[in-house]
């Protein structure tokens, strides 16, 4: 219902889809439903857009919120799967990827596991900036990359200036699915 009243207020000249399904997930944040905002409600509303629009205009004219209801919660429903789906398979490429990094060398290996933390939080990397985030050298920092880069798990992506552009692909294309 919050969605639906702040979509038929739309208060903005532009973006109130966007802080309208923004504030689903800060409303189940704040009601301790979610931890974290993981529910990505666009996908769902977007490819189900005619029914979206219908809906609502059910309750102008008719005053038909229990379809509304209906509607939108099969919405969370299904993005809480996928949410639940993704997240799952970003541990196991976690799990996979901490893996293939248990032969670095002991004095590497607490800086290497730093720069892995950091990828999975910034997947798209430079690596002046990296090692600056990170606190280290550039030098050591691009070691550690090409650390990375040798087991698979960084790719290199472009050169932006002087700037050598990685990503971590396998973790890009787990969030990128259906979108």
């Amino acid at each position: 219902m919050l969605h639906y009243q702040f979509e038929t207020i739309h208060p903005f000249l532009d973006g109130n889809g966007r802080v309208g399904r923004l504030l689903i997930t800060l409303f189940l944040m704040r009601k301790e439903v979610i931890s974290s905002p993981v529910l990505y409600l666009s996908c769902f509303l977007k490819s189900n857009r005619i029914e979206y629009y219908d809906r609502m205009s059910e309750i102008r004219r008719a005053g038909n919120y229990e379809q509304w209801i209906k509607f939108f919660l099969r919405g969370v429903a299904e993005t809480a799967e996928d949410a639940t789906e993704t997240i799952d398979r970003l541990n196991e490429l976690h799990q996979k990827n901490e893996a293939k990094l248990t032969d670095v060398p002991t004095r590497s290996r607490q800086n290497i596991m730093n720069l892995f933390a950091y990828i999975e939080r910034n997947p798209i990397i430079e690596t002046v900036k990296t090692a600056a985030a990170l606190g280290l050298s550039r030098n050591g920092t691009a070691n550690y990359i090409a650390t990375l880069c040798n087991k698979d798990i960084l790719k290199y992506l472009t050169k932006s200036g002087k700037a050598l552009v990685f990503a971590y692909e396998e973790y890009l294309d787990i969030l990128r699915k259906d979108t």
